[in-house]
This record gives C-alpha cells, structure tokens and sequence, in this order.
C-alpha cells in the first residue's frame, strides 16, 4: 500500500477466501483495540465499518512513520537500564497495519483452533482526495453515484463515507446504517460517546456528515 501524508485513504480487507473474521461481540470491540493501537499514532479515523466477514476503514494520514519501542524490550538489560531513544526504531503506517492483522489473526486461530491466514494477503488502499487518476471501483452501485461537482476534492470522500456507513444495509443485516453497531454510524448520530473518530475533520472533508 502507498500512502502519503495529509491525505484521506480507504483501506479494507476481507477473510480469506471470504471467511467469516468476526465471530462474536467481543471479536469486533477487539479489533476495534487493535485500531486504535496500531492505526491512531499514524492517522486519524473518519469512519469505519466492520462486517462479519470484511472491514472498510477511512482515514486521514497524519505520519508515515514513527519512532516505536520493540516489543520484546522491558527497559533493563541485566542490571543496566536500556536507553528508551537508543532501542526505538521505525515503524511505517504499512507495518503497523500489518501488526494490527497478524495480532489478531492469531487471537482468532486460538480462541478457533484454527491456523494459517485470517485475512487476504493485500489490504488494499485507495487515496480519496487525489481526484487525477483515482479509480474507486467499489463506488459504483446500482442506482448509479451522484457527485456534487460544485465541490470536486470532497466527492469521493462523501461516497465513500456513506458506502462504508451502508454496507450493513445492502447486506441486509439491519434495515438503517445506524441500527448496525460496529461502525461509526452510531457515533454521528450522537447514539455513543466513542473516541475513535475525528468528527471535526470529517467536516472538513465531506459536503454532510450523514
């Protein structure tokens, strides 16, 4: 995946050979965990949605990289303290989402007894704010996209956001986007208090915030 900073991204993936990656309630609050550790040093969230079998997430890059402090190191080595600058290293946003994945792959695998790939080996990114060149495949619907052309650099922004916000309905797992309670509907709706987005810089970038 290329990212570049100050631009909005969608990213989503799906279980492999679309298998079911969400089994329970406690699943989806735990991804949601994973996200917040491993996407906010890196980016903010405007919206997400996880299904049972896929997610879709869409966020503003902030920073491309960052100094991280290897797992394994507690911050003493025998008697001697380990120097917390000298032992950070970098850490870019496609690894941290490549953590994010494999961390919570192998909570599934245990709690399932299974092994091997949870998720499709690419999760895939699309830039929603550069207008030359994007090619948003997943926009096209039946009923056609309406674009507001009078302002160009938040079309794709708003078709995306209110995609990912649909996705419950169209597969007919609830009847409105804010019945479905593992996306970020229900926090612009003022249904819940949650941290996770950015709603202020969502304004920034859509024509209306559902």
């Amino acid at each position: 995946m290329y990212f570049e900073e100050g631009h909005l991204y969608h990213i989503y993936n799906q279980g492999n050979n679309k298998q079911v990656i969400f089994y329970n309630r406690e699943n989806y609050l735990f991804f949601l965990k994973k996200i917040r550790s491993h996407l906010l040093p890196y980016c903010d969230i405007l919206a997400y949605c996880l299904m049972p079998n896929h997610f879709h997430l869409m966020v503003h890059v902030n920073k491309l990289e960052i100094l991280k402090m290897p797992e394994h190191t507690h911050g003493v080595t025998g008697s001697h303290p380990v120097s917390k600058t000298k032992n950070k290293k970098k850490q870019n946003i496609n690894q941290s989402i490549g953590v994010l994945l494999r961390s919570y792959t192998r909570a599934i695998n245990k709690q399932q007894g299974f092994s091997g790939s949870l998720f499709r080996e690419d999760t895939k990114s699309e830039c929603l704010t550069k207008i030359n060149g994007i090619n948003p495949s997943f926009f096209n619907t039946n009923q056609g996209t309406l674009i507001n052309n009078e302002i160009p650099i938040k079309q794709y922004p708003q078709i995306c956001f209110n995609y990912i916000h649909n996705n419950p309905v169209k597969s007919k797992l609830v009847k409105k986007p804010v019945d479905w309670e593992f996306s970020s509907a229900q926090d612009y709706y003022s249904l819940r208090n949650g941290t996770l987005i950015n709603k202020q810089l969502t304004k920034k970038y859509l024509i209306q915030v559902l």
